[in-house]
């Protein structure tokens, strides 16, 4: 049985379904959506208008599941969790019939739910989350019918900046309001602080250390501004992008372990801790941090799909493992590129390493072959070993995915002198003789050894 039919759920429930026919093993899903199996990190370029059909973010429909024999239940939402008597109780949204449903083995699939933080106004008409295909949808009718062209963008992280874009996309005039001092809180402020000017620079106001304390509504009901501190912003619609938390509640009340953030823990086969017959995997689970040792919570559709091969793996008869994460995330505000991976300095302070840090500017290709971008790079090395702790990089096109090269090191335990090493491709239109990370790497060297 699985509870949630997106990226984790499903991914699990097609690979159980492979290794095992559909005599030896019944599969049952609910998802209480309309949709299943979709990306929804694609739903702000849906809404921007870059990708043009809604079903184009759908990897496969519900009728492509029931025809590889798993029953598929849409708009059905499991309240209940009894796994003493290993059963669930589900309620169809459409009658709403309400039944028991027994099973062996029991996946949840959760997911998380967009924070949507107790102001005043916050569910007035023209107020929208952006977490699922209906949501988008929702964002998409407003647009249609505002005649309006201002918007909020309440948060700067990576559904706050690229919201930001989708609607400069629409025609809007945009303001983002964030309530740290920079915009992208999964770096560190100087990297963020190059982002702010970029996104300025694009035409979007981006206003830092804006605590929102209300939603104000006109006379019909729809919101018409945002506060924040002793400022109004006028809006004709706004979109939530302050992050979203596990959507835990129904593991919760069955008694299920539960991590500092509030996710699910699993074992390295992504089996609650405690349980012989519940796996989890997707946003609603913590993961092992490879780089600091701790558990976070990192909710991206990469981890989501990789959870599910391993759940279904197990479930299904075989045998996998998910290792753990080192924090990789790539993100976009029009032509700005953005990229991070391991550590950022609090992160490591956190966990008690001694650091030094190094930023280096670079280009995209050699400096003399047309169309070569500049990009910003932040590297952290531990002091004592020289190990690499985290990358983090800003530039323009060819800029983000250059971040993979420090991904593939954190994850290999590399210090920056063997990533200095690494014998990567090299050709004028593609980078200077020196790739940018090793750049960043080999002054990292430097200051590992000045350091002593």
């Amino acid at each position: 049985m699985v509870v949630g039919g997106d990226a984790a759920g499903m991914s699990a429930a097609s690979q159980a379904r492979r290794l095992m026919g559909t005599d030896e093993l019944e599969i049952v899903a609910f998802e209480r959506g309309r949709f299943t199996s979709y990306s929804a990190c694609g739903i702000p370029y849906w809404v921007g208008g870059a990708v043009v059909e809604r079903d184009r973010l759908i990897a496969r429909t519900a009728e492509e599941h029931r025809a590889r024999g798993i029953d598929l239940r849409l708009r059905t939402e499991v309240t209940e969790l009894d796994l003493a008597r290993q059963r669930v109780r589900a309620r169809d949204l459409e009658s709403g019939e309400e039944y028991w449903t027994g099973f062996d083995r029991l996946v949840l699939a959760t997911g998380a739910r967009p924070v949507r933080p107790p102001l005043p106004g916050i569910d007035a008409p023209g107020v929208h989350g952006v977490q699922t295909l209906g949501d988008g949808q929702a964002l998409l009718d407003t647009l249609a019918v505002t005649p309006g062209r201002r918007a909020v963008v309440v948060g700067a992280g990576y559904i706050g900046v690229e919201m930001a874009e989708a609607l400069m996309n629409r025609g809007y005039e945009v303001t983002v309001l964030n309530r740290g001092e920079q915009p992208m809180a999964t770096l560190d402020p100087d990297m963020g602080r190059i982002v702010h000017a970029s996104m300025d620079g694009l035409g979007i106001t981006t206003v830092g250390r804006a605590d929102v304390t209300e939603i104000r509504t006109g006379p019909d009901g729809r919101v018409r501004a945002v506060v924040a501190g002793d400022l109004e912003y006028p809006a004709d619609v706004v979109v939530l992008g302050v992050g979203v938390e596990p959507e835990t509640s129904l593991a919760r009340a069955a008694g299920l372990p539960l991590g500092a953030y509030g996710g699910l823990l699993t074992d390295l086969s992504m089996r609650v801790r405690g349980q012989e017959n519940v796996w989890a995997g997707g946003d609603c689970v913590e993961v092992l941090d490879l780089v600091s040792g701790r558990e976070r919570h990192i909710p991206l559709g990469t981890h989501a799909n990789k959870h599910g091969q391993v759940i279904g793996a197990n479930v299904g008869g075989g045998y996998g493992t998910f290792p753990g994460v080192v924090g990789t995330a790539v993100s976009k505000v029009c032509s700005l590129e953005i990229a991070r991976t391991g550590l950022r300095e609090r992160d490591a302070r956190a966990v008690g390493l001694r650091f030094v840090t190094v930023t280096v500017e670079s280009t995209s290709r050699a400096g003399y072959y047309p169309g070569a971008a500049p990009m910003t790079v932040k590297m952290l090395a531990e002091r004592r070993t020289g190990r690499l702790l985290g990358v983090q990089i800003v530039g323009r096109e060819g800029a983000a995915k250059r971040v993979d090269i420090a991904a593939v090191a954190l994850t290999a335990g590399m210090t920056v002198e063997q990533v200095t090493a690494l014998d990567l491709g090299y050709a004028p239109p593609f980078s200077p003789v020196w790739d940018p990370v090793q750049v960043a790497a080999r002054k990292a060297v430097a200051a590992v050894r000045e350091a002593g």
